[in-house]
């Protein structure tokens, strides 16, 4: 997921991203806590995409409250 594919969302398509998102990486460390999880580099991948999208968001926010 890269910032391009990202603009294209919607903030509400963008908001359900970040709850799936959530929930992966809570599903992670509770994995990870358990010795169960096998591909540690997940959470990583997980926890920048949640910025990515946070960050989208927030420039979204800002250019909706400077047009109006």
């Amino acid at each position: 997921m890269n910032a391009k594919e990202l603009n294209d969302k919607t903030p509400d398509q963008l908001r359900d991203e970040l709850v799936a998102l959530k929930k992966e990486a809570f599903n992670l460390r509770f994995q990870q806590a358990t010795g169960q999880l096998e591909n540690t580099a997940r959470i990583r991948q997980v926890r920048r995409n949640v910025a990515r999208i946070n960050t989208v968001l927030n420039q979204k926010a800002a250019a909706a409250a400077s047009d109006a």
